[in-house]
């Protein structure tokens, strides 16, 4: 691999960074008219998208330690977004899982961060959109294996 190649894969690297972590930001802000902090927000996406699940394996995909999901998921249970119910692979544990509220919940909010991307989307010419659904192709590929 050449220099140039190094810095050029370096600087798309941070550019790529900083627009996910600013796109992320100004979409979160679509979620403040929600209910939800972002950690519940958080921890409700993965019951929905991948539950059933342990606790403990929520805490994992969180990166967080059990106890903290713990006060997180009766939070989440209180509002009566989230149940937890035995595990029927083993009866000794119990996962979680989102109620229809919840999943409910969730959507709305996704759907309300999606328009308010289409918005912006929108806003850009036929060109520019072309290349951003082609780089969001590509995008799934680089953070396929992440």
């Amino acid at each position: 691999m050449s220099r140039e190649t190094q810095i050029s894969s370096l600087e798309t690297a941070e550019r790529l960074h900083s627009a996910s972590i600013h796109l992320l930001r100004k979409l979160r802000r679509e979620d403040e008219s929600g209910s939800l902090n972002a950690p519940r927000l958080s921890a409700l996406s993965v019951i929905v998208f991948a539950g059933p699940i342990t606790l403990g394996d929520l805490a994992t995909a969180e990166q967080v330690r059990p106890p903290t999901m713990t006060h997180i998921v009766s939070a989440l249970e209180q509002r009566g977004l989230v149940v937890r119910k035995q595990n029927v692979e083993d009866g000794r544990s119990i996962c979680l899982s989102a109620t229809a509220a919840g999943k409910r919940l969730l959507l709305e909010g996704r759907r309300r961060r999606i328009r308010a991307l289409v918005e912006r989307i929108d806003a850009l010419g036929s060109a520019e959109q072309s290349l951003l659904s082609k780089a969001a192709q590509v995008l799934s590929k680089v953070v396929a294996d992440i």
